[in-house]
């Protein structure tokens, strides 16, 4: 059972209304927003930052591996299928092992990588690029709507975004879901909470999965 203190009213992170009554996995607490429909990892169970550094640490991912370049393809294909010769991007969450930077270099679309952990040059953050992309990022923002605003002023008009991160199962499922296992996941998104950011910014649909969706920013 919740304490008495989470039990406190919390702002959602993505729409900062008030999210409802928390209940608790064995993984973590957690809360659902009626507003927007994300359901978050209650702040207090959050790691603290040099926790969270050393569990990405523990992953085994490498630019060259074919496994994880068949993983990143699923958003690597789609969107250069979109994109003008030449297209410049940025990898925002690259993370140690910037593959699909790597990737969408090597097809003829030079691309940057930020990552607070492993890449925080800032200076990536202030050019504007012909798109971005998020694979497997959204699901750590601790702070969405800022990451996602920084994101969107980045674009140049009619730039393309490409999110990658696993839609959340109906709450009724959430329990048996394996992507709440992983403690650096703070954010599980639905169908709808998408569309929540992309009416709150304008981004225009152009096509979505159940773990790849790829959007056009405004004109």
């Amino acid at each position: 059972m919740a304490s008495a203190s989470a039990k406190a009213a919390v702002a959602c992170p993505l729409c900062g209304a008030a999210t409802g009554t928390p209940w608790r996995e064995t993984t973590g607490l957690y809360r659902h927003c009626a507003s927007c429909d994300l359901v978050s990892r209650d702040p207090a169970t959050w790691l603290d930052a040099a926790t969270e550094r050393a569990y990405y640490g523990t992953h085994d991912n490498c630019i060259d591996d074919p496994g994880y370049r068949r993983f990143l393809a699923q958003l690597a294909e789609p969107l250069t299928a979109h994109l003008a010769p030449g297209a410049r991007g940025l990898d925002y969450g690259c993370g140690a092992a910037p593959a699909l930077a790597a990737i969408l270099g090597e097809a003829g679309f030079p691309t940057v990588g930020y990552d607070p952990f492993f890449a925080p040059d800032e200076t990536a953050l202030a050019a504007c690029y012909d798109f971005v992309t998020c694979s497997e990022v959204l699901e750590h923002m601790h702070d969405p709507l800022r990451d996602l605003a920084r994101i969107d002023a980045m674009l140049v008009p009619g730039g393309l975004l490409g999110l990658m991160t696993e839609l959340r199962p109906p709450l009724a499922d959430f329990p048996r879901w394996h992507y709440h296992r992983d403690p650096t996941h703070v954010g599980f998104h639905s169908e709808a909470s998408l569309r929540w950011i992309a009416r709150r910014f304008g981004w225009v649909p152009i096509s979505r999965d159940r773990r790849v969706s790829l959007w056009r920013r405004a004109r």
